[in-house]
Formats: C-alpha cells, sequence, structure tokens
C-alpha cells in the first residue's frame, strides 16, 4: 500500500482529546466520485492517486486502514445556538494528516462513517444526499476563493439508512487544515490547565508556527493566538457575506482555528437579498441568519478567548517574568475582540469596493455600498445577478426577480452616483471591468440546481453533479457559456429550507 500518513494530533494530545476506533466499514462500498485534482493538490503522487481510485470504495468506507493511521475520533464541547454542551465526533473519524512539502499538514476525515463513543444516541451513519451536498458546496466555496474544508471523495456503503424515509448510506472523505475547533478549546478549558496549553501549544505549532518566534517561552503567544484566530474568522465571515452565503449552523463546534469553512449542512447561497434571510429549517429564530453571521462571529471568538483566559492565571514556566496575567490579559484580550469588527469591516469594505470597481478608499463608499443594498432589499433583488449586471453593464429587462430593481429610479439614481465615483479612479473601463469580474461570480451554486442534481443522484445518474462541478469550477468567467438555469434563482411560495443531513 504506497500511501502513507501521520497522526501528529494523537502522538501530541492527552487521550482525553480522543478515543481510538476500530473502523466500522462497509459489505458492499461504491466510488461515487474522487477528486483527482485535489489528492494532486495534496502532492500524492501518480501512483497513490491510483491506488486512491482504484481501491477508493474500501479506504473510504472504511475497510482498508491506511498505513501508519491511527483513527479517532476527537472530542469536544460547544454552544449549539447559545446552548453549551459536551460533543465529540458522533458520525466522524480522524484518520490522520498528509505532510505536504511546505510542512502543512491536512487531515483525512471521513464523515458518516458509523457510530462512536460520541454518537449519544444516533447511528453516526451518513447518507448519500447530505454527503454530495457537502461535496458540491465546498468545492464551490474553494473556487470562489473563500476558505474551505475540501472533499477529496463520496462512497456509497451499500447499506439503508433511515432518515424518516430509506436512504442510501454513504461516507464523504473530507479534507482540512485541521479539525482543531473552538469547541476544542472549551472542552480543554474545563479540564486542568495543562491539557488547555498542550492542545494551544499543538495548535500553534500546527498553524501559526511563527507566533512561537514572537511570543518566545512567554504566554504572551497565545494573546498572538487569539489575534490570529480573530483575523481568520473575521476574514473568513465577511468573504461570506460578500457572495451571499449563508452557513446556517453556526456553533461553536463548527468554528475552526484554522480559519476554514467547515460543516456544509444547512447552508445555501442566498438569492434575494435580505439580511434576514434564513434557510436552516431548526433556526426558528434566525440566530444564524445571514445579516446576523458577523456578530456571531465575535460571540465565538468571545467564548474562544474566555476558553484561553485560564493560561494567563498558569504559570507553566514557573514564574516567567515576561508572562501576562491577570487584568493585564484580559485588557490586551479585549483589545483583540475589538480589533475583529475593524478587521471585518476592512474586508468587507475592500471587497465591495472591487465588486464596484472602485480601487482607493473614499469616506463616501458606506453610503454608496449601503444605499444600493437598501435599494436591493426594497426590490427584491437577486444578490449575485445585481453584481453580475453591474459588471456587465448590461441590465436585462427580461431577467423577471431583477426587472423591478433595473426600472426603479432609485437605482438609476444609484448607478449615477456609482459611475461618478468610479469616474474618479481614472482607471479605463477595461481596467474596472477586470477587477468586478474578480470580485463577481457569474455563477453560485444555486439552491434549486443543488437539489435537482442531488435527487438525480440519488436515482443513480451522477452526470448532472459532474457538468455541475464543472462549471462551479470557473465561476468568475464571463466568457464562459454557461445555460440560463444555472444563473438563475427559482423563486416559490414555500420558502427553501435546508436541514443538518444527521
Amino acid at each position: 500500500m504506497p500511501l502513507n500518513i501521520r497522526n501528529t494530533y494523537y502522538e501530541t494530545l492527552p487521550g482525553k482529546f480522543y478515543t481510538k476506533l476500530e473502523l466500522n466499514g462497509a459489505e458492499k462500498p461504491e466510488l461515487i466520485i474522487f477528486n483527482e485534482k485535489l489528492a494532486t493538490e495534496l502532492e500524492f503522487t501518480e501512483e497513490e492517486r491510483n491506488f486512491m481510485k482504484k481501491e477508493g470504495k474500501d479506504i473510504f468506507s472504511g475497510n482498508t486502514l491506511l498505513r501508519n493511521s491511527v483513527p479517532i475520533a476527537q472530542a469536544y464541547a460547544g454552544h449549539q445556538f447559545g446552548y453549551f454542551t459536551m460533543l465529540g465526533d458522533g458520525r466522524a473519524v480522524l484518520l490522520g494528516e498528509q505532510l505536504l512539502s511546505d510542512g502543512s499538514l491536512y487531515d483525512i476525515h471521513l464523515k458518516g462513517s458509523g457510530k462512536t463513543p460520541y454518537s449519544r444516541n444516533g447511528d453516526g451513519k451518513g447518507v448519500l444526499g447530505p454527503m454530495l451536498r457537502e461535496y458540491i458546496i465546498s468545492e464551490g466555496m474553494y473556487y470562489l476563493g473563500i476558505p474551505t474544508s475540501r472533499s477529496l471523495a463520496v462512497v456509497t456503503t451499500g447499506e439503508t439508512v433511515y432518515r424518516g424515509a430509506e436512504k442510501k448510506g454513504a461516507v464523504l472523505a473530507r479534507i482540512a487544515k485541521s479539525h482543531i475547533r473552538v469547541g476544542t478549546f472549551q472542552y480543554a478549558s474545563s479540564g486542568n490547565h495543562e491539557d488547555l496549553r498542550r492542545l494551544s501549544d499543538y495548535t500553534i505549532n500546527r498553524h501559526f508556527p511563527h507566533i512561537m518566534e514572537a511570543g518566545g517561552d512567554s504566554n504572551k503567544k497565545y494573546i498572538l493566538l487569539i489575534r490570529e484566530v480573530i483575523r481568520l474568522q473575521a476574514e473568513l465571515i465577511a468573504k461570506w457575506s460578500l457572495t451571499g452565503f449563508i452557513h446556517g449552523v453556526m456553533n461553536t463546534d463548527n468554528m475552526t482555528v484554522s480559519g476554514e469553512t467547515i460543516d456544509y449542512g444547512p447552508c445555501a447561497f442566498m438569492d434575494i437579498y435580505h439580511p434576514n434571510t434564513v434557510f436552516s429549517s431548526i433556526d426558528v429564530q434566525g440566530r444564524y441568519s445571514y445579516g446576523n453571521q458577523a456578530y456571531i462571529g465575535l460571540w465565538n471568538l468571545t467564548v474562544f478567548a474566555e476558553s484561553i483566559y485560564p493560561l494567563f492565571d498558569y504559570t507553566y514556566n514557573k514564574g516567567n517574568p515576561e508572562d501576562i496575567r491577570g487584568e493585564e490579559a484580559r485588557n490586551l484580550i479585549e483589545h483583540e475582540l475589538v480589533e475583529y469588527s475593524n478587521i471585518y469591516k476592512k474586508c468587507w469594505f475592500s471587497g465591495m469596493r472591487g465588486k464596484l470597481g472602485i480601487f482607493t478608499e473614499n469616506s463616501k463608499d458606506e453610503k454608496l455600498f449601503k444605499e444600493l443594498l437598501d435599494i436591493m432589499k426594497m426590490y427584491k433583488a437577486d444578490y449575485t445577478n445585481t453584481f453580475a449586471a453591474l459588471t456587465r453593464n448590461t441590465f436585462d429587462l427580461r431577467d423577471e426577480i431583477n426587472r423591478g430593481l433595473y426600472q426603479s429610479n432609485e437605482f438609476k439614481d444609484w448607478k449615477n452616483m456609482w459611475k461618478e465615483r468610479v469616474a474618479q479612479e481614472k482607471r479605463t473601463e477595461e481596467e474596472v471591468r477586470e477587477e468586478m469580474q474578480r470580485n463577481n461570480p457569474a455563477v453560485i451554486p444555486r439552491n434549486h440546481i443543488v437539489e435537482e442534481v442531488l435527487e438525480s443522484a440519488e436515482k443513480g445518474s451522477y452526470r448532472p453533479m459532474e457538468s455541475l462541478l464543472e462549471i462551479l469550477s470557473e465561476p468568475y468567467d464571463y466568457q464562459k457559456e454557461i445555460p440560463e438555469k444555472y444563473l438563475q434563482p427559482r423563486i416559490t411560495k414555500i420558502p427553501y429550507r435546508t436541514y443538518c443531513g444527521t
């Protein structure tokens, strides 16, 4: 077997952070899709990729154990819709990590692989639709330029799984920089300080090695860890907002410290613009609505900082004079949390300028952005297509969804202001258009299209999914001919709802 992986999480951290597992396996697995491009990016050799394609049904179903792999289910906690609970990988297993030539590690993780000690009353199994959904959306996010976990493969297990009806069992092979979550730190914080320190040091060494140079042996490095995680999450959530993406379940156990999007259960892309848009069937109060995501990000990061705070009352280095303690540490942490909003706004404003072909900052830009969004909300305009129309400078009145917006006096007046603002840049039309094309996708994973291809896949036809993945691989290509059905939303009287897939 040519594959050879590492297990640094298992080898470095105490046993309280995981449980070793025997893989469940499957009787009649079938490889449905394999992401060879991702496998190449992960530096698997041609021999290894061929092996994965040939033996993938057994590798990714858990029938074949990779060389050196020590399968574990990770333990963590989390605030789920604001309520704290102890958790863990209830239907997932970490096989190990792939080491790249630059020294970075990527988790190889099976989702839907069966029962674990953390499954509670669940069976731990995945079903085909949600596993393919995560594959599609995560790949779509990657090509949109949004940090995300990736999908390496999906296999069916040959089992029937009951989710209100009979469903095809399936397992997703997920790739991520790590599966260390805010909830992992909450879990560590509930124990002794030494466990929390070891998790923090492992996270720094794995994701932020430069911190060791700046923080040295003192606990200043944990302030820098908080700073890095805040920055990554602020930038990530701003990018969600700029593309109209709604995560749907921003619990602390679904927020990674690496700054990658993870867990694609109740997520969806917004069609008609409205800040209160919610797709998740379980988010009845709108806690994780489109307009709340930035605030929830700060809430989660505050929990993260609180989880690390005990390290500033713990003298690991037996009285290092450079250590920060007590009130000084709290003040520094509060300063970093205040910076979250500044980083988010900076990233969002920069993104909006790019979406509108603006290259420099101007104090009046905020008003320009706000007025556009207010008009879009008023006329129930499609978010993606509005910016695509501005990019093309073509406003098709045959577009039934956006026709009202394009014909409105408010929009015409706003366009005049926008053109005056762009003219101040003294850039060529080509430069402006290219900047807008880099920032405004022509195509996104439209909700009704995703549902259609999943329905086809469940009936055994995977060609529609393959076509969609090919289209989503070049979302910013305005020269590419894309069938109209991929570009327009489908508006129905019944609101679109998504489910966690468990």
